[in-house]
């Protein structure tokens, strides 16, 4: 394996068995592809013995080329009622033909006793009797020795017997595997030290995250020497989770120093990431390290005073190592050095000296005094800061609008009807319609009446809406916070609008979401 610390991914096996995670073959082959590009060494495609869906992936595989992984099924030792040449799990393994097969194992007596209910001698030659049999077909077999460490506590002696027996058999690579998350740091290094002395093959480590520790024990087992590391994308995986890849490979390469993926190939990280939640139906995490849209985000002043003059102030890495951005935040801990900044990202004439910066700053403070947050409604703010110093331009204006909500016996929804009237170019639309919700019917009225004059708002799509309660001992007559995202064929962007009435409040949000839309088509014409 030489110097190169190994990447295996699982996500695809026990990242599925993360609760709400469920993925199509479709979606399986997809995330193969991305971890291919992505350059991790091994991709773990699942357990063909288990189930038909990995079967079919085995299968389907097998006719997308890979530039830089291995395909590894996963599967266990042979059954105990079973001769290892008639075992269907280990028969299925080979009939998957992946480029390398994983097998676990048990390493923990508590296991083999009280769990397989066999010997303890009788589990040792299972282990080696799987491994030779499956080093007569396949040229590359992987050996996870399941609950090593907390084998290694309960009974050393035997756990370190297990990985032996293995090493003996030809296993390729012994992996120690934390299976129940327990094990802290400090318990890794001087258990690595014991299998060291007596394990001369490559050695490998499978961490769960049930102690918050997985990407700890990982680095940990890295720095000592193992150069095979197992783990899925943002973490995913049973209980708790996995360790999470998306920490553990910008750890190594860029805080370890030692190789795994290319320069280019890390550039991907976040976008990966971000395709996995997506396909999964995840939500993601903001605040992840390295990857999450809040990992190089500064809202205090004094933070985006320093890194306006050098980001390594209050930040780890240049987040563009990673595929990542910095961002800064605006809020009522803002200060002249965060509108300032803002200002240049969206190609506003603004500096210290320009009156409008304080006028601004006092604008933005008294609406999120109000319970306005522009943190994730950069749109709106945008559309703030250009109202301050007099380049905004209005496209229309409301004369006004009316929200109705009927249910009637023996319907199975309520209905939605909206009606507005606006001027456009000084010209009143009157128009109405249905909807999904009073928000939807607003949203089709709105746009009804204006798509004539403005085409390109067939291209919107409303991607999220939250409503957030800002005074709950209000109960009903509570002040209401909407942020809306909004998408078009070329980026993504919030608005936030605030009242007691939670119609207006998503009125707001969407006419600013509608604004910002045209005009940002219009600088783009302007640009060309």
């Amino acid at each position: 394996m030489g110097d190169v610390v190994h990447i295996y991914d699982t996500t695809l096996r026990d990242g599925t068995q993360a609760e709400g995670v469920s993925l199509l073959v479709e979606d399986k082959l997809r995330i193969a592809q991305k971890l291919d590009e992505l350059g991790v060494h091994y991709i773990e495609g699942g357990w063909p013995g288990s189930n038909p869906k990995d079967i079919l992936f085995f299968q389907q595989i097998k006719k997308i080329p890979l530039k830089n992984a291995k395909i590894a099924a996963f599967g266990s030792t042979h059954n105990s009622k079973n001769s290892v040449d008639r075992d269907p799990n280990l028969q299925a393994l080979i009939k998957a033909e992946p480029d390398v097969i994983t097998i676990f194992g048990k390493s923990w007596d508590l296991h083999v006793t009280d769990a397989l209910n066999i010997s303890l001698d009788r589990n040792l030659e299972i282990i080696a009797n799987s491994i030779q049999f499956l080093k007569k077909h396949l040229d590359e077999v992987l050996y996870d020795a399941e609950h090593f460490f907390d084998g290694y506590k309960n009974n050393q002696e035997y756990a370190l017997k297990t990985i032996k027996i293995a090493q003996e058999a030809g296993a390729n690579c012994i992996i120690l595997c934390d299976t129940n998350g327990g094990t802290l740091p400090f318990e890794i290094t001087p258990i690595i030290q014991k299998v060291q002395k007596i394990i001369t093959i490559p050695l490998g480590i499978h961490a769960h995250n049930d102690s918050e520790t997985a990407v700890a024990n990982s680095l940990m087992a890295v720095q000592m020497g193992l150069n095979h590391v197992q783990g899925t994308i943002n973490g995913i995986g049973e209980r708790c989770g996995n360790a999470n890849l998306c920490s553990i490979i910008p750890n190594i390469k860029l805080k370890l120093k030692k190789e795994c993926i290319s320069d280019e190939q890390l550039k991907g990280l976040v976008n990966v990431s971000r395709f996995v939640n997506e396909i999964a139906n995840l939500k993601s995490w903001g605040h992840q390290p390295y990857v999450g849209d809040s990992a190089f985000a500064h809202k205090g002043g004094i933070h985006v005073s320093a890194i306006r003059k050098n980001s390594f102030t209050y930040e780890h890495i240049k987040p563009e190592l990673v595929g990542n951005s910095q961002r800064v935040l605006v809020s009522e801990q803002s200060g002249r050095s965060n509108l300032l900044y803002k200002a240049i990202e969206y190609g506003v004439d603004l500096n210290k000296e320009t009156p409008e910066v304080s006028n601004l700053l006092k604008e933005l403070k008294k609406l999120e005094n109000l319970g306005f947050q522009f943190e994730a409604a950069e749109g709106s703010f945008e559309l703030l800061m250009k109202k301050a110093i007099g380049t905004h331009k209005s496209f229309f204006d409301l004369v006004g609008f009316r929200v109705i909500v009927e249910k009637r016996v023996g319907d199975k929804v309520p209905l939605s009807e909206a009606t507005v009237r606006i001027k456009v170019n000084g010209e009143l639309k009157h128009t109405a319609a249905l909807g999904d919700g009073p928000v939807n019917a607003l949203d089709k009225a709105v746009r009804k009446a204006l798509i004539d004059s403005y085409p390109s708002l067939k291209e919107v799509k409303l991607i999220d809406y939250k409503v957030r309660i800002l005074n709950d001992k209000k109960g009903t007559a509570a002040k209401t916070r909407v942020l809306i995202e909004s998408a078009d064929n070329h980026n993504k962007w919030g608005t936030v609008g605030v009242s007691e009435n939670i119609i207006e409040a998503s009125w707001q949000a969407l006419v600013d979401s509608i604004e910002y839309k045209l005009l940002n088509d219009e600088e783009r014409k302007e640009d060309k």
